[in-house]
């Protein structure tokens, strides 16, 4: 994805929900959001890529969710099943998926240090380490 720059007329939020039209960047910003610890980070997420592809309405027509549950669903107290998250991310051009942990973040959530990677430099030369000291 290249780098934009803001028009200074267009306010922040209208230009994330711009941004989030688009499937690809979408999905990456919910990723994002997916990897925080708190869950309201993907909730909000969440909500902002909901309203980006139309809006509550729209989105509970597409998926045949009661429109009323849809807002409590995704409110700042809403907890989505996993049925509706489902539902909510077809309509947004998207879908669920689980992916494994790299090696990298396994040993950090162990509390461990990463093993560092031997590299050999282009043109030959001797390999050397890189990664965490």
């Amino acid at each position: 994805m290249k780098k934009e720059t803001v028009p200074a007329a267009v306010s922040a939020k209208d230009y994330l929900l711009l941004r989030l039209q688009d499937p690809a960047a979408a999905a990456a910003y919910l990723n994002a959001a997916a990897a925080d610890e708190d869950p309201s980070a993907f909730l909000q997420a969440l909500r902002n890529v909901t309203e980006a592809r139309g809006g509550v309405a729209r989105i509970a027509g597409l998926t045949g969710l009661n429109r009323q549950q849809l807002y409590r669903t995704l409110s700042e107290n809403g907890n989505p099943e996993l049925l509706s998250l489902s539902k909510i991310l077809r309509a947004s051009g998207l879908r669920l998926a689980v992916v494994a942990k790299s090696a990298r973040e396994v040993a950090v959530s162990k509390g461990r240090k990463p093993a560092r990677k031997r590299v050999r430099p282009a043109g030959g030369g001797q390999p050397h380490n890189v990664g965490a000291p």
